[in-house]
């Protein structure tokens, strides 16, 4: 069997507590973990329970989760906080966001939409599923026993999204074309054709061959008689009920109760207590405004002669910012990635001990998929990270943005974010898998342009490129409440970011699509950077020549993913500590 790594850990909070405030606190981390693994062995986090569990996603399942979790928060806040040491007062306050965001959406039945614009459970599955390692017969007979429970787990997402489709919770039917190309590219024809056949073709060469026929023969009839009609089963819903009654709004607060829905969103992602739409819009007016200017230089620096619309499309259009061809593309940002990693030490103390790699989106999601992404190493540490470049319709991929994207995805950003959190000593694991919006995509942000101080842009068109991505997060600001709050239609939007970035107009339709499924998620990136810019400039200025870029970047990231209000709490502690 796979084992969790972090289960042991688990068991060993648990063993060690005692009836003190930190016994409650470490005794109820150890439940808490437990209970997650037991009850959701197919969330990204958790590899394998033990024994395997039954995937449930019917409506009274996430009713025990809740009345759980709302167990879990009055047990949390029956403990003393101020009798905790450090460390645990951190571990508290962290979940006590934890779990009371999971109670408040809870409260609006989001499993009845379970997918966005470009993933769902009908694509989240399959990864899920064949990224973990296995090495015993054991483990592949566990393998297709979840290949043969699809078919049920489809069933319940179904029943989930009718419920959607009668309470009018559903996704835009304006999106739902591309969603539906993704749930399409699931149902092949054939086994070979299918993701979830890879692992038997990779099987350990040690398995006796007698178990390598059974496993094989086991495994393909399992996709054969399982899974394809399953993946089929869920494009029938999708193209013969769920499309012809999608809603044919697309703002949030359209649907029921959208308007506390999308506020509730804009906390979540952003991890700030008090965030208003309408403010939200206009600082990111002002922030394009000003970004606009920064362009302008540079349009001046390299002599273009033309306007602003003109020096886009030239961007858009010119061969020499273009790959040839897939492995050009890759092997740039491979490039890119290991002169970063090479300065690293300059501008932090602490290093992971993780590696990372670098390739493409997966085919059957790259059409609908964004330019890049950065997909965790599983838990197990049976795999490092993946930094992903989207090498799909190549024409729009262009190389002056390639550096802001490796900064972000890669390192310093999610890479070295993600690694170091789960390298966090004696942390309780649900710490190592914890990903806030706020912390996490601003932190991505910051580092690219932190990328300007390493010295890492070389010429004026990726220092533009930087630019046009800080420009693409400034406009998603006003996209996103725009889209959401003030009525705005998706042509207005792509208008938008069309008129104000560099970004192909292929990317800038995935993006706007993105945005509509995933309310609020967007507006993270750039409220999260501000904070922690203004975080800086408060310790520099605090420090003067004592400031230590480093130590800042430790305090910031080091100690994994949480609320931004626990940051500069942490900030201003170690500004007062380094003062002394």
């Amino acid at each position: 069997m796979i084992r969790v790594i972090g289960t042991a850990l688990a068991l060993g909070l648990a063993a060690t507590a005692s009836a003190s405030p930190d016994g409650d606190f470490t005794a109820l981390l150890a439940d808490e973990w437990a209970a997650r693994q037991a009850d959701n062995p197919f969330l990204e986090d958790v590899i394998e329970s033990e024994p395997p569990q039954p995937m449930t996603v019917a409506p009274e399942d996430y009713e025990r989760r809740l009345a759980r979790d709302e167990a879990f928060l009055r047990r949390l806040h029956s403990i003393d906080r101020t009798k905790l040491t450090a460390d645990a007062a951190l571990n508290y306050d962290i979940l006590d966001f934890v779990l009371t965001h999971r109670i408040e959406a809870a409260a609006f039945e989001p499993w009845r939409m379970p997918f966005v614009s470009s993933n769902g459970f009908f694509n989240n599955i399959a990864i899920t599923l064949t990224q973990s390692r296995r090495e015993s017969v054991d483990d592949f007979d566990v393998y297709i026993g979840r290949i043969r429970s699809l078919p049920a787990y489809f069933e319940q997402q179904i029943a989930n999204m009718r419920e959607g489709i009668a309470d009018g919770f559903t996704m835009p039917r304006e999106i739902m074309d591309g969603v539906v190309d993704i749930v399409a590219a699931q149902a092949v024809d054939s086994v070979e054709d299918s993701p979830l056949w890879r692992p038997f073709t990779e099987l350990p060469a040690h398995f006796p061959a007698a178990e390598r026929r059974r496993l094989m023969a086991e495994g393909r009839a399992a996709i054969e008689r399982q899974a394809l009609p399953g993946y089929e089963a869920v494009l029938r819903f999708f193209e013969d009920e769920y499309l012809p009654n999608a809603r044919r709004t697309l703002a949030a607060i359209d649907m029921p109760d959208g308007r506390e829905w999308y506020l509730y969103l804009l906390r979540y992602n952003t991890t700030l207590a008090e965030v208003s739409p309408d403010e939200i819009h206009a600082l990111g007016l002002r922030e394009v405004a000003r970004i606009r200017g920064e362009m302008a230089d540079i349009i001046e620096e390299v002599g273009f002669d033309g306007s602003f619309a003109e020096f886009l499309e030239f961007l858009r259009t010119d061969p020499q910012f273009y790959a040839e061809s897939a492995d050009e593309l890759l092997r740039e940002a491979a490039f890119i990635a290991k002169r970063i990693d090479g300065i690293l030490p300059r501008y932090f103390n602490k290093m992971p001990r993780m590696p990372y790699g670098v390739f493409p989106v997966p085919e059957d999601i790259a059409p609908n998929y964004t330019t890049g992404r950065y997909w965790w190493p599983p838990i197990d540490r049976s795999l490092g990270g993946r930094y992903l470049v989207n090498t799909h319709a190549l024409d729009k991929r262009p190389l002056y943005n390639l550096k802001a994207l490796t900064l972000h995805e890669a390192v310093p950003g999610h890479h070295l974010q993600v690694a170091l959190s789960r390298e966090i000593e004696n942390s309780p694991p649900f710490r190592s898998v914890l990903y806030l919006m706020g912390h996490a995509e601003g932190w991505g942000l910051y580092c690219e342009k932190l990328g300007r101080e390493m010295g890492i842009y070389d010429t004026p068109y990726e220092r533009f490129g930087q630019l046009t991505y800080e420009m693409w997060r400034a406009t998603r600001l006003v996209v996103d409440t725009g889209l959401h709050w003030k009525g705005w239609s998706r042509e207005q939007a792509v208008q938008y970011m069309a008129d104000n970035t560099a970004l192909s107009i292929l990317n800038i339709r995935t993006e706007v699509d993105r945005y509509v499924a995933t309310p609020g998620q967007a507006t993270a990136y750039k409220l999260g950077e501000l904070k922690i810019w203004e975080l800086r400039r408060r310790a520099e200025q605090a420090l003067g020549p004592a400031f230590d870029l480093g130590a800042f970047h430790d305090i910031v990231v080091a100690d994994g993913s949480m609320p931004l209000s626990l940051v500069e709490a942490r900030v201003d502690a170690w500004i007062a500590v380094s003062r002394d």
